[in-house]
């Protein structure tokens, strides 16, 4: 998300290359069925998904009961495959791709398996997530008003409720 609603060609063309290290960054899980953001979690960008991960997943499974989980590369780590097998009883597919390129097989469990039997049709309605984040910003904008951290919070979250309520709107 954008932190203010300059876009980043018209600074450019003022002469502005203002560039930000830091802003509100959006993690969601979402259902695949209905598109409806299930969980979300508002933090500083830069930064890898695995921080936001394990906490959004527990407060999904509490929500709603988990068969499948779909992530991208960036949150493939042992702890959360265990988290999803074993606490949440759901199946993990997470491509094995973090750390540096090697030819060399994971050493541990679930990532083993995940480089053994991947299910490359599954994983490919991932996209399906892409698109929610695109809708989502088209419908709410991506940038955000509020100019504080807590006002970000807030509003970025209030956006996330009613994004969802017009999903649930539009279904009826």
């Amino acid at each position: 998300m954008e932190s203010r609603h300059v876009s980043p060609y018209f600074a450019f063309r003022r002469g502005k290359r203002h560039t930000l290290s830091r802003w509100p960054k959006l993690t969601a899980t979402c259902d695949d069925l209905t598109h409806l953001l299930l969980s979300a979690k508002l933090s500083r960008g830069p930064g890898r998904d695995t921080c936001a991960a394990p906490s959004l997943l527990r407060s999904t499974g509490r929500r709603v009961r988990l068969r499948r989980v779909l992530w991208d590369a960036g949150c493939d780590a042992e702890g959360i495959h265990k988290l999803i097998r074993q606490e949440l009883k759901a199946h993990s597919l997470i491509p094995a791709k973090s750390g540096r390129p090697t030819r060399r097989w994971p050493r541990t469990r679930y990532r083993r398996q995940m480089r053994r039997r991947f299910l490359r049709k599954v994983y490919g309605q991932r996209w399906q997530m892409e698109r929610v984040f695109s809708r989502y910003k088209r419908r709410r904008g991506s940038a955000l008003t509020a100019t504080g951290w807590m006002g970000q919070k807030r509003e970025a979250y209030l956006r996330v409720l009613t994004y969802n309520l017009m999903l649930l709107r539009c279904a009826a």
